[in-house]
């Protein structure tokens, strides 16, 4: 297959409304034929999958319905992250598997997107010519027509754009979650951290309307929502493009008003910019979490400058201070990369000391891993890797036995569970429910009369480094989101939808493919 190659450089238009053309939408399939079917698969952080509901959003505005689980797609899409050292061959490899399925389904459309089609570009196509689309970061509504070219073209479409097109929340949307929603507030980021490709790849920070904001949260609670969690690649330095430093802490209290909205979290703040307002703003909004997730990446102060990290440890551990000052009850969480080069055991000394002070409820942790086209990636002093493993795994283990000592103090208390869906890996076995307390800790409760959505009143029996459980059920309150699950459930949704689902929290895996937000790397 060949390729048309658009790489475009646009002036973004920050807020705008965007109607997908009729040409994306008026050609997908004929009138009498049977829908095309799609699957989108998605790889990396919570703003991929924010992209990703967008994507199934246009596709379906376009006349495309999701493929059935087991079921061939007509086309699959793949939302690519390029923060690891193993996205390329993860993607390739993938897409290696695709290909006999692609040539012995006759129509069968493949196209890759995100922060490694961006960075990329048509080389995607040169190593994989039988991919039909390539589309980046800055320009995901135009998906639809992009497939519609290739298929009438029979050549690979590739487009490329250089800054943002369309603000990604205002683009149609197929939530997976009836009860709990992602809010973009903002994309793109500023700082120059020498280990991250992510600002290269997403772009300067550009930052939605507070307006803006608050009509989709008010959109989205009229939908049955009640839990939203503000999303940015920094979050907190919400307010930069338009002058306003304390305009985060606004935004939170604003949210605080919105009737019927009962959860409100954001991820991931940066240390060097969060204020004590921001704290103030949590501990004075009811509906605004007792939970912060906040990357450390490093305890030692020569390593967070070569990473260009603009805080030091002294100033991490002060808003953590602050923080419980404020909220005694708090759960923190954080992000931490073992074994940047020029990491020195002394160094890595330092940085079990601020996680023992600093008494993590968890803890992602990564091995540093070389990423191409970061200044880190050529640096001296790589870390031999047998040292990252045994650093890795005592790290590890010191964040198990705090995370351990820290949910015992939950046993006894009396805790509001958000019961949700596909939480609980073994709930059928167990006929158990699950679902996330306030502080976000997954809680699994004895069996209730409850549904996704619902809320369940437990006293905490039993504590696991990285779970609860109830067994004593006090009280069930059925919600507005519980009725949307099961109208959802009778009859499934088709796009025009508004944002997100729920973010999930567990036990770090001991090589973890994926960061949990592009701002914690």
């Amino acid at each position: 297959m060949t390729a048309t190659t658009h790489t475009v450089t646009t002036q973004g238009a920050e807020g705008a409304t965007t109607t997908q053309s009729a040409e994306g939408a008026a050609t997908t399939h004929g009138a009498g034929d049977a829908a095309r079917t799609y699957e989108v698969r998605t790889y990396g952080c919570q703003m991929n999958v924010h992209d990703s509901e967008r994507l199934s959003g246009l596709l379906e505005d376009a006349g495309y319905v999701r493929a059935a689980e087991g079921d061939t797609p007509d086309v699959v899409v793949f939302n690519t992250c390029a923060v690891r050292e193993n996205a390329d061959n993860r993607l390739y490899g993938n897409l290696g598997h695709l290909r006999p399925v692609k040539m012995a389904r006759k129509g069968m459309q493949i196209a890759v997107g995100g922060c490694l089609a961006q960075k990329d570009q048509g080389e995607i196509v040169r190593k994989a010519p039988w991919v039909d689309v390539v589309f980046g970061t800055h320009n995901i509504g135009s998906l639809p027509v992009l497939l519609e070219r290739a298929r009438i073209a029979e050549e690979a479409q590739v487009e490329i754009k250089e800054s943002l097109e369309t603000f990604p929340s205002t683009l149609p949307s197929r939530r997976e979650s009836a009860y709990a929603a992602w809010v973009a507030i903002s994309v793109g980021c500023n700082n120059t951290c020498t280990f991250c490709i992510v600002p290269s790849l997403r772009g300067k920070e550009k930052d939605r309307r507070p307006g803006d904001i608050l009509n989709e949260v008010r959109t989205l609670v009229d939908q049955g929502v009640l839990e939203i969690t503000l999303l940015g690649q920094n979050v907190n330095t919400y307010g930069v493009e338009f002058g306003d430093r304390l305009a985060f802490g606004k935004l939170l209290r604003a949210c605080g008003d919105v009737e019927g909205l009962e959860r409100v979290r954001f991820t991931s703040p940066h240390p060097a910019a969060f204020t004590d307002d921001v704290i103030a703003a949590m501990a004075e909004t009811p509906n605004v979490m007792h939970q912060l997730h906040m990357p450390l990446q490093s305890g030692s102060d020569r390593v967070l400058k070569a990473m260009r990290r603009s805080y030091r440890s002294e100033r991490y551990l002060g808003i953590i201070e602050r923080v419980r000052a404020a909220m005694p009850d708090a759960a923190i969480s954080t992000d931490i990369i073992v074994g940047f080069p020029g990491e020195t055991e002394e160094d890595f000394q330092q940085t079990l000391e601020v996680v023992r002070q600093s008494r993590f409820a968890n803890a992602f942790t990564f091995q540093y891993s070389i990423r191409p086209g970061t200044p880190a990636a050529t640096m001296d002093d790589q870390v031999p890797k047998a040292v990252v493993q045994e650093r890795y795994e005592r790290l590890v283990a010191l964040q198990e036995e705090i995370s351990w000592e820290e949910n015992r103090k939950q046993v006894g208390r009396t805790l509001e569970v958000l019961v949700a869906e596909g939480e609980g890996r073994k709930d059928d076995a167990t006929r158990r429910l699950s679902g996330r307390a306030a502080d976000n800790r997954l809680v699994h409760v004895a069996a209730a009369d409850a549904r996704p959505g619902d809320m369940v009143t437990v006293e905490v029996t039993y504590a696991a480094p990285h779970h609860l459980v109830a067994d004593k059920v006090l009280s069930v309150r059925r919600t507005r989101a519980g009725d949307a699950w099961e109208t959802r459930q009778a009859a499934p949704q088709r796009g025009n939808a508004v944002s997100l689902g729920m973010p999930a929290i567990g036990r770090p895996a001991p090589l973890p493919a994926e960061p949990p937000a592009c701002s914690a790397l």
